[in-house]
């Protein structure tokens, strides 16, 4: 299912928990430092004009009953209102991870809106990179998490820290996401 583009960039179709496609894309910078992209499907025209209709409706049969003209005003404000926050605070366009072996890991999160939001953990915290399993709504789905070192318990573990949140990509995506990631901490480890 995947595809190259030369020497350092690769990628693929995917599935994520809910069967949806996701676009993933793997570059190699070098041999420590590689980014994961993972595209998330655009907003469905189709889904946003079937909910704008349905509370349109909803809205004129109350204005029908009540025949008063506000009722229509707020609608439709707060309809426009519920779009401009749903894109700006929850509709993930792209999720990121670029790891750098001797440096970190940068999360970056695109929002539909042009919203963009960073998190980088220094590599020193990282204790290790995984695949965990977790239950969302009542079946079992794996997700990749970032392990933070307990500074009171070198051994302990502080934080989880879960990558790809929004996009839920599948076992078969985070598996080379995790492999990729290994390699950098194995080679980080000898080079330390």
């Amino acid at each position: 299912d995947g595809f190259g583009f030369g020497s350092g960039k690769m990628a693929a179709h995917f599935k994520d928990i809910n069967g949806r496609n996701i676009f993933f894309e793997q570059q190699h910078h070098s041999p420590l430092c590689r980014e994961f992209t993972v595209i998330s499907p655009k907003l469905s025209l189709r889904s946003v004009l079937g909910y704008t209709a349905f509370i349109w409706l909803v809205a004129y049969s109350i204005f029908y009953s009540t025949q008063n003209t506000s009722v229509l005003s707020a609608t439709i404000i707060i309809t426009l209102l519920g779009m401009i926050l749903h894109l700006h605070f929850c509709k993930v366009d792209q999720e990121s991870m670029l790891i750098i072996g001797s440096i970190g890991v940068q999360m970056n999160t695109l929002y539909a809106s042009g919203r963009e939001h960073v998190n980088f953990i220094e590599m020193k915290k990282v204790k290790d990179i995984v695949i965990n399993e977790g239950f969302y709504m009542q079946k079992v789905i794996y997700y990749l998490s970032i392990l933070l070192i307990d500074p009171e318990s070198p051994k302990g573990v502080s934080e989880v820290v879960p990558v790809f949140q929004s996009a839920k990509p599948r076992l078969d995506c985070l598996s080379q996401v995790y492999r990729s990631c290994q390699e950098i901490l194995q080679q980080t480890q000898v080079e330390q």
